[in-house]
């Protein structure tokens, strides 16, 4: 990882980059990018980093963001990849965190399923190698907290599943073991996610079974009819999380999280912009922290949080538009990724819901909004301020947000290009 970080600081000094920025250095068209994806050992549709960068570089996408829970080693292997195929790396992270008083009054953030539970992610982290003492300690107290959960969840599933008379001899190592063997990646280096878990067990079933008799037994297990067809291993995989592993399900372990304030002092830990993932039309109704979005945008304020992503295959294109160009006006830059947390293998390009395409009025806003957190992540490599300050609070430095989103949309479309160019891969 360090290497990494030493090409992006090797593409010049600082003040060599704002020179080549104010005489307009950028790429000739804006690259597709995607800001937001995740790579194994979390799950992921990717078998790995280079199937990955792979289909980046077959889909011209040319900006990619990795986003990962909880662990960073996948980024050492993700940039060389990068570096290989010439396209740009930037560095995220996703958090889960609980707000106990918007849980205790029933609001949901950005969970349509779960009051208080809020997502919030981290855009431009440098401080991942060494990993920042602080940021060290909060990831340490998750992974305990998650490694518990799974560990009493996989022995409740597993009890389960016995009990219906399928014995498939599955803990939490052997979990841990297949997530190890299907990705090539360090066991301690997996947080187990629920999805694993799911997997884990579908696999087994799958394989202590016959397909004829499976209805019967997963309608035992259940205690209700199953859904999915018995050869549908994504739709068993669904099944056993609906049935076992919600709340209010025979599995389900509640769950420990750390508050807002860890989160957002992770991000800043790792030297990152802490930035606000947001679900919009993606729940039905629209949660309600982000109704009316200006609404959203205010409490986006008073949480000192400054850039926001959205995941688009969630939203018709009209609401993705009305929140991102709402966000741009209010002077919040704003980025879009696909994730690629389940096993669908969706284009790397982000698209709206059905596969539309990103309405044509808000591209240059997602580019600009890419550049910024270049722009951030090649001051912060350098110990420089970024575009947030150590405190999270925009950068001074600037008369007002317009002119801070200008000038480090302008370094970090500098950065990009310098990056492209002294590349070998096109």
């Amino acid at each position: 990882m360090s290497d990494t970080l030493a090409t992006i600081r090797g593409l010049g000094t600082v003040q060599q980059l704002q020179q080549a920025a104010s005489k307009g250095l950028a790429p000739a068209a804006a690259p597709k990018s995607n800001s937001h994806i995740h790579l194994p050992p979390n799950f992921s549709a990717f078998k790995d980093v280079e199937q990955a960068v792979s289909l980046a570089t077959a889909q011209d996408v040319r900006v990619l963001g990795l986003s990962n829970y909880y662990d960073y080693r996948v980024y050492c292997d993700f940039v060389a990849a990068c570096r290989r195929a010439n396209i740009f790396p930037t560095f995220g992270l996703e958090i889960i965190a609980l707000d106990e008083p918007m849980a205790a009054a029933g609001i949901k953030v950005n969970d349509p399923g779960n009051p208080g539970r809020f997502y919030i992610c981290g855009k431009g982290i440098t401080k991942f190698d060494p990993m920042d003492p602080v940021a060290g300690d909060i990831i340490n107290t998750i992974r305990r907290n998650d490694a518990q959960r799974m560990r009493e969840m996989i022995g409740k599933i597993a009890a389960i599943f016995a009990r219906a008379g399928v014995d498939l001899h599955l803990g939490e190592q052997d979990v841990i073991a297949m997530v190890v063997q299907r990705h090539g990646c360090a066991a301690d280096a997996v947080t187990l996610q629920e999805r694993h878990v799911c997997q884990a067990f579908q696999e087994a079933f799958f394989a202590h079974t016959q397909a004829h008799e499976r209805a019967a037994l997963l309608e035992k297990i259940f205690g209700a009819a199953c859904k999915a067809k018995p050869d549908d291993a994504v739709g068993v995989q669904g099944e056993i999380r609906t049935h076992l592993m919600k709340a209010g399900k025979p599995a389900f372990v509640t769950e420990t999280f750390v508050s807002f304030a860890e989160a957002y002092r992770l991000i800043l830990a790792l030297g990152g912009i802490p930035c606000y993932p947001t679900l919009a039309d993606g729940a039905n109704p629209i949660c309600q922290y982000e109704q009316p979005v200006e609404t959203l945008i205010q409490n986006c304020r008073d949480r000192n949080i400054h850039m926001a992503e959205l995941i688009p295959i969630r939203n018709e294109p009209d609401v993705f538009a009305r929140y991102v160009t709402a966000y741009r006006k209010a002077g919040i830059p704003v980025v879009a990724g696909t994730e690629h947390n389940t096993l669908d293998l969706i284009g790397m390009w982000p698209t709206c819901k059905g596969g539309k395409a990103m309405p044509a009025e808000v591209l240059d806003i997602l580019w600009e909004g890419t550049c910024v957190m270049a722009g951030h992540q090649f001051l912060a490599s350098h110990g420089r301020a970024g575009y947030v300050d150590a405190a999270g609070k925009p950068n001074a430095g600037y008369a007002d947000a317009e002119a801070r989103i200008t000038a480090f949309a302008s370094l970090g479309a500098a950065v990009i290009e310098l990056y492209f160019r002294s590349g070998t891969g096109r």
